[in-house]
């Protein structure tokens, strides 16, 4: 495959990366109250209970790629209680009623109103969200972003992996998070630009720091998420070397790798690089192993936090549409004000 077919509209649809996969299914945050569906859903959680009277009845929280809903099954729920599995696929018959002024399935009576379906019979485009954004924009500002470095060492330093076809093709399909931000394909690319972008304007505006230098460490902040996640057709999930190890050491033993190869990278700079992954989440409880402790490694700890943060903020106004405000969000640790629209 020659470099330029990789951002190839046949080449980003293979990846999911295109706008042409588009799935005909009606999708959670577009049904309404009273409405009869048939759909194709992702469990995401479930709870068999007792009623008060010693009925059984089935909780589950359903999800496609737009949000989640709550379902009851009053009928079967012991039976379909054992056949399913958190991060099923199943499809789903019945009515849509408002509990609690929030939208539930009531899943109908019949046996077959909840069966669960194998790899081929949905399409994961129902349950893996996207980037926006054009990837061949963005790969191009990367580029262009790194080309304008006057440190040759840095610079050949990012040409071992951003100039390898393979790795390419892993990192801009790459989500950076399972749920937090970015938490789509593509959206380990989108994070990397805005850091990138964030840090450069950082360092022009503090010309103390070293640009160059940040710039790297923004290309490569997150690059061992290329290996923490991986996108299986019912969504985004974390890789055993994840779960063992996390992005941020399998990023300093991929730097370092790669640091082999560049003869005349310093010394120094290969240590402030790896002290920048080391420390890029800024405190100890929030998982770095180190603090920031130079101008560059505070720079872009904020600049990750900033893009993260607006990531979030973005994804709740897609998730309350024309809502004044968000519901609380954990991660934020608070309520966003979202539309002013209706301010008075």
């Amino acid at each position: 495959m020659k470099f330029g077919e990789l951002f190839s509209e046949e080449y980003l649809e293979k990846l999911g990366l295109s706008k042409k996969n588009l799935s005909g299914q009606k999708m959670v945050a577009d049904i309404s109250e009273n409405d009869v569906i048939e759909m194709k859903l992702k469990v995401v959680s479930k709870k068999l209970q007792e009623s008060r009277d010693g009925n059984k009845f089935l909780l589950l929280t359903l999800s496609d790629k737009s949000g989640e809903i709550r379902a009851i099954d009053w009928f079967n729920a012991a039976e379909n209680d054992s056949n399913l599995k958190i991060n099923s696929i199943v499809k789903v018959h019945g009515r849509i009623f408002m509990y609690m002024d929030k939208l539930q399935i009531n899943i109908d009576k019949n046996r077959d109103a909840l069966i669960v379906l194998k790899d081929d019979e949905y399409d994961p485009e129902l349950f893996i969200l996207t980037t926006k954004k054009d990837i061949n924009k963005m790969w191009m500002e990367f580029n262009d972003l790194t080309d304008e470095m006057k440190n040759q060492p840095l610079k050949e330093l990012l040409k071992i992996p951003f100039n390898d076809q393979e790795f390419i093709q892993e990192f801009i399909k790459a989500p950076a998070a399972i749920i937090v931000h970015h938490a789509y394909r593509g959206g380990l690319l989108e994070h990397t630009l805005g850091v990138m972008k964030l840090s450069k304007s950082i360092a022009e505006l503090y010309p103390s720091a070293d640009k160059d230098l940040l710039i790297t460490g923004a290309a490569i902040h997150d690059v061992g998420k290329v290996y923490e996640y991986r996108i299986e057709p019912y969504g985004i999930e974390r890789t055993t070397e994840g779960e063992l190890i996390g992005h941020i050491v399998l990023g300093t033993k991929m730097l370092n790798d790669w640091a082999k190869k560049v003869s005349n990278l310093s010394k120094k700079d290969l240590y402030h690089l790896t002290h920048m992954i080391l420390s890029h989440h800024g405190e100890l409880e929030w998982g770095s192993p180190t603090v920031p402790k130079t101008l560059e490694a505070m720079i872009l700890h904020h600049a990750d936090d900033l893009d993260s943060k607006i990531g979030q903020i973005n994804s709740l106004k897609e998730k309350h549409g024309k809502a004044e405000w968000s519901d609380y969000d954990r991660y934020l640790g608070r309520k966003m004000m979202l539309n002013w629209s209706n301010f008075k």
